[in-house]
């Protein structure tokens, strides 16, 4: 067997080898530190993203409620608010009024007609910490109890009464929801019914009796008018005729009044005349009688006291 004998040959150039140690070495320390400062820079950015994530800006129309631990420890807000990292969890409320959307609702009325009502439900968180810790969700609790109780109001009321009484149902249904909803830190501001649609067949009728309204309005205008009118022309008829009357009246009155003053003219003048200037007037006349073409003259019965007059007239001439 034979003797493996290895030789050892000396390194020609130990500086090199020295040199190439060293430089391995310091590679390596290099390598290690870069990877921790990189670890480093990777905790620090977690770091500051936690702190930052806990640090909230509210502003007026919100609030913040704090659980620390899992228990409510105030309600922040608003302004800058810090959060204690891991420990502190925040829940956003929204203080501004806020309105729900109920979905057509098929209702039953007291007498057993069904009815689609759309309304408007407008509310608003006064407590937030009983908004977060008294009810899951409130927007979805407050729907619920809205269907329920329009139900139940509806239920109550006749179809006529329903169709006519918008404000009786908007006001018990506001008073019914703020009592419920008190509690949990919601009020109530206001409920608006959007639409109200009965059946079809009630729908027509409601159109039919509209159209015979319209028309007995129209024929009881119209009457009203005729009336209107009658009434004004007769007014006006008795008003011309007393008018007439009084016209006529007044003619009368000064007509007499004239006939009067003429009378009384001339009674003075024949006061003033001589019994002989009377006869000879007289005769006067007689003498037109006489020449007027007619077949027959009546002569005044008081010709013989005429005759007698002239003949003691002429004798005394």
């Amino acid at each position: 067997m034979k003797k493996t004998i290895r030789k050892h040959h000396s390194d020609p150039n130990p500086k090199r080898n020295r040199f190439k140690l060293k430089h391995g070495n310091v590679v390596r320390w290099y390598f290690v530190d870069l990877l921790s400062l990189v670890i480093l820079l990777v905790f620090v950015v977690i770091i500051a993203a936690i702190v930052l994530s806990h640090i909230k800006v509210i502003p007026e129309y919100k609030r913040l409620v704090v659980f620390r631990l899992g228990k409510i420890v105030g309600v922040k807000g608003p302004g800058l608010v810090f959060l204690v990292p891991i420990i502190d969890r925040g829940v956003w409320v929204d203080l501004r009024e806020m309105v729900l959307d109920i979905p057509p609702q098929t209702c039953i009325t007291k007498d057993n007609a069904p009815v689609n009502i759309d309304l408007l439900i407008y509310m608003k968180v006064f407590d937030p910490e009983l908004a977060v810790k008294s009810v899951e969700n409130f927007i979805m609790a407050s729907t619920g109890i809205a269907v329920t109780t329009l139900r139940a109001i509806v239920g109550d009321l006749l179809l006529d009464d329903v169709l006519a009484r918008r404000d009786y149902i908007n006001q018990a249904l506001r008073a019914k929801l703020d009592e419920v909803t008190d509690r949990w830190g919601i009020k109530i501001t206001s409920v608006e019914i959007k639409e109200i649609k009965p059946p079809a067949e009630v729908q027509e009728a409601m159109i039919k009796q509209m159209a015979a309204e319209r028309s007995k309005r129209a024929m009881i205008l119209e009457a009203e008018g005729k009336k209107q009118s009658a009434i004004l022309e007769a007014e006006g008829y008795r008003e011309a005729r007393i008018k007439k009357a009084e016209g006529d009246m007044q003619a009368a009155i000064l007509e007499a009044e004239g006939r009067k003053k003429a009378m009384l003219e001339l009674d003075e003048a024949a006061k003033a005349l001589s019994p002989n200037t009377m006869l000879l007037m007289y005769y006067d006349t007689l003498k037109k009688i006489a020449e007027s073409p007619a077949s027959k003259i009546l002569i005044p019965l008081e010709i013989s006291k005429f005759l007698a007059r002239l003949e003691e007239f002429l004798g005394g001439k």
